[in-house]
């Protein structure tokens, strides 16, 4: 039976029917709904991390870095050293040339074969502004190392990284990153 709303209320209403109280009664939910609502929303999600995981969703973006040290060789601000007869497995993942009030420089990341990230930085800033501001406080020298016939510094940075420095009259060359030494010293041996 339903009854008239009072003056003013016209959103109000009783409704005493059977098929009113079945749905005012409190909905009871099992733990087996539970369980199809989270296979309903999972599948897809499942389904969805499998494409792209399968499309290569996961694999770093190689790039070229050819422009950017076209770029730097093009400014003429220091000689650039480009690596060349690098293993299978070296790929650049990032580069950029930028000019700042104290100099040039070139910054070039690498994934190396073992997966580890390596950068390789060229400037003609003065070394001792570069390298406290590259290699971070908490430098640790552990010699110098004969590469290629020519000499560099050895150095162990920050979170257990290692650097390899060589520097000149019109440059600073910093083979930087968690790699290995060997793939340190192939990296910086590559370069011209």
């Amino acid at each position: 039976m339903q009854t008239a709303p009072p003056p003013g209320e016209s959103d109000y209403y009783e409704d005493d029917s059977d098929e009113a109280r079945a749905y005012a009664r409190p909905a009871r939910r099992t733990a087996r709904d539970l369980v199809i609502s989270l296979v309903v929303l999972l599948v897809p999600i499942a389904f969805i991390v499998a494409v792209f995981r399968l499309k290569g969703g996961e694999d770093p973006v190689v790039i070229d870095p050819s422009p950017a040290m076209a770029q730097a060789e093009a400014a003429g601000e220091f000689p650039v050293s480009r690596p060349g007869g690098l293993a299978e497995g070296w790929r650049p993942v990032s580069a950029l040339f930028r000019r700042e009030d104290a100099g040039a420089i070139l910054r070039v990341g690498y994934l190396t074969p073992s997966g580890a990230g390596v950068q390789l930085i060229e400037s003609n800033q003065p070394a001792g502004d570069l390298l406290p501001r590259e290699l971070g406080d908490s430098v640790r020298p552990t010699g110098a190392v004969d590469i290629a016939g020519r000499p560099w510094q050895s150095y162990q940075v920050r979170g257990g990284e290692h650097a390899l420095v060589r520097t000149g009259p019109d440059r600073t060359v910093i083979v930087i990153g968690g790699g290995g030494s060997d793939e340190l010293r192939a990296l910086a041996a590559s370069l011209g």
